[in-house]
């Protein structure tokens, strides 16, 4: 997509960040973009306060607009603006939606149901397979699963739904032209084909920190509801969970080991009326959104019997380490330990920091 005259106007605007309200104002005044750009402080103080005439006014890095263009000329590279029939309804209704998107991947995701799965960067591996597990559930479902991109959860969430036909969002807080983290740029690759890249930043803007708080109202509201699988209390997808309930989202969350810091984000949504979910089939029941049909749900029974493994009876699923096995068992330290690498290579538990191991729970 080259960028015409229309494009460039658009990307402009992008970069002034006028508020919604006030550009708003000066598309009913003034018909397009392009007649924006060529008003006057007096024409733009008739419709707009003298901060948005000011933001409006402020010159434009020309080095942004040509990466911009240079960006576009690929073919697979857009940028959707408020007057593109695929520009998201979700976010016009928001109020502060972005007056341009830039995209990578399938068009049609933009305007599907949606659902956020997010969390920390640093999940457990229990937390990793619920998030796979849940994105790949609702995605079954008919929901394009919405997240940000970021390592764990994020990662885990946008792999669960990437082999569905709803597939998976990625709402990045840089430009389309780099990938962060690094990391997950093999990632981004299978999203930028199977799914869709999106970003309200022009090409070229790096990874700033105020810009990603700024995201989330994106990722938030984009979707029809907004799941946290894991949290530290610091954590930026406390951030989403809020955004989410302010734009009247529902919220969720999964609870989680009393004594985990991963838990205690989850377990503040919870006390703050976020709904506890144990499954997908919860949360597609509290949506009542008209659906395709589903495979049943990962609800699995977690109970623990005598026919099973003593040591994962003993586990429970609570991280723990070799001694409390060695104490709850009355077994060596030695034959836990061996134990626990059998168990590992079989996929039942995983090796925590600290010496510590988790059970997992598999369907």
């Amino acid at each position: 997509m080259a960028l015409d005259a229309r494009s460039l106007a658009w990307a402009t605007l992008a970069h002034k960040a006028l508020p919604q309200r006030a550009l708003v104002s000066l598309l009913r005044a003034h018909g397009d973009p392009e007649a924006i750009l060529r008003l006057s402080r007096a024409e733009l103080a008739k419709t707009i306060p003298p901060v948005a005439v000011d933001r409006a006014l402020a010159p434009v890095d020309p080095g942004a607009i040509e990466r911009t263009s240079r960006w576009l000329d690929h073919p697979d590279h857009h940028l959707i603006a408020w007057d593109d029939n695929d520009f998201p309804q979700a976010l016009l209704a928001l109020g502060n939606a972005p007056p341009a998107l830039f995209h990578i991947g399938r068009r049609d995701l933009l305007n599907r149901p949606a659902f956020a799965i997010v969390g920390s960067r640093h999940g457990t591996p229990q937390g990793l397979e619920n998030a796979r597990e849940f994105a790949h559930a609702l995605a079954n479902a008919g929901l394009a699963i919405v997240s940000g991109l970021a390592l764990g959860i994020d990662a885990a969430a946008h792999e669960g739904a990437l082999p569905t036909e709803a597939s998976t969002m990625a709402i990045v807080a840089t430009g389309l032209d780099r990938v962060y983290p690094a990391r997950n740029r093999d990632l981004a690759t299978r999203i930028a084909k199977d799914g869709a890249l999106v970003s309200e930043y022009l090409p070229g803007t790096p990874p700033r920190k105020e810009n990603f708080p700024q995201r989330n109202r994106l990722i938030s509201g984009l979707s029809c509801g907004v799941l946290v699988v894991e949290a530290t209390l610091s954590s930026g997808s406390l951030i989403t969970a809020r955004l989410g309930g302010e734009q009247g989202r529902d919220v969720f969350a999964i609870p989680g080991s009393i004594h985990s810091p991963f838990s205690k984000g989850c377990h503040k949504l919870i006390r703050e009326g976020a709904k506890l979910v144990e499954t997908a089939d919860d949360i597609l029941g509290e949506l009542a959104l008209p659906l395709q049909e589903t495979r049943p749900s990962d609800s699995r029974d977690v109970s623990i019997d005598a026919s099973e493994n003593p040591i994962l009876a003993a586990m429970g699923y609570d991280p723990v380490g070799v001694d409390a096995l060695v104490a709850r068992t009355d077994a060596p330290a030695e034959t836990i330990a061996a134990a626990l690498v059998t168990l590992e290579l079989e996929g039942d538990v995983a090796a925590l920091p600290g010496g510590r191991w988790q059970r997992l729970r598999r369907g």
